[in-house]
């Protein structure tokens, strides 16, 4: 049995990821960790960025991403270890809400729906890079933005018939219990926990971008 197309692969990976996210952010909200309110213009700005990206990808492919995603990620990895502002403390902010919401919102929404490895990662550390937020709060925060991104993305990817439902069905259920034990982790134990998996992860994901393009 041989590997799925590329754009089977990303479409099926949207639609666990779906889930995945849901979970967490229904955990956060759940238990107050999570305000939708101020959000909904970001949300707006990944829909349509994340809708541009994965256009573009089913147009244009991805290949131009083999060379500068595992840089971008391993400049992420290095702010997360060394950066002052990755705590559980709120810091000052360095961008007005309405300017982060279209840029970021839209921005990271385009590479989540043209790519989408380390998304997450990338939302948690312009929320507490550029708004200030503490890590609880910046995790938090980004899993709407992922959400609306990653449903786009997935939408587009159906009606192209660039989808496994067998196999999108399966990595699902294991998400969701993965992100609420994860979300959990992170209500607990805050920047102390969310710094090394996010270096580890963000790194991991680089070396096997590096090694595997």
């Amino acid at each position: 049995m041989g590997w799925p197309p590329p754009l089977d692969a990303l479409g099926t990976n949207k639609f666990q990821a779906v889930f995945g996210t849901l979970s967490s952010s229904f955990n956060y909200f759940r238990k107050g960790h999570l305000q939708l309110k101020p959000q909904w213009p970001g949300l707006i700005a990944a829909v349509f960025g994340s809708a541009l990206g994965t256009w573009a990808v089913t147009k244009i492919g991805g290949d131009i991403l083999d060379t500068l995603l595992p840089i971008l990620i391993i400049v992420i990895a290095l702010y997360f270890a060394f950066s002052p502002r990755i705590s559980d403390i709120d810091s000052k902010s360095r961008i007005s809400p309405g300017l982060f919401n279209i840029l970021i919102g839209g921005g990271i929404g385009f590479y989540g729906g043209f790519f989408g490895p380390g998304i997450g990662a990338f939302y948690a550390l312009a929320f507490a890079a550029l708004l200030g937020y503490n890590m609880r709060k910046a995790t938090a925060s980004s899993k709407p933005l992922v959400l609306a991104t990653n449903i786009t993305s997935l939408v587009i990817f159906m009606l192209g018939g660039y989808f496994s439902l067998i196999v999108g069905i399966t990595m699902a259920g294991t998400q969701i219990i993965g992100a609420r034990l994860g979300s959990n982790l992170v209500i607990s134990h805050g920047a102390k926990l969310i710094k090394p998996v996010v270096i580890l992860v963000t790194m991991t994901i680089a070396i096997k971008l590096l090694l595997e393009p």
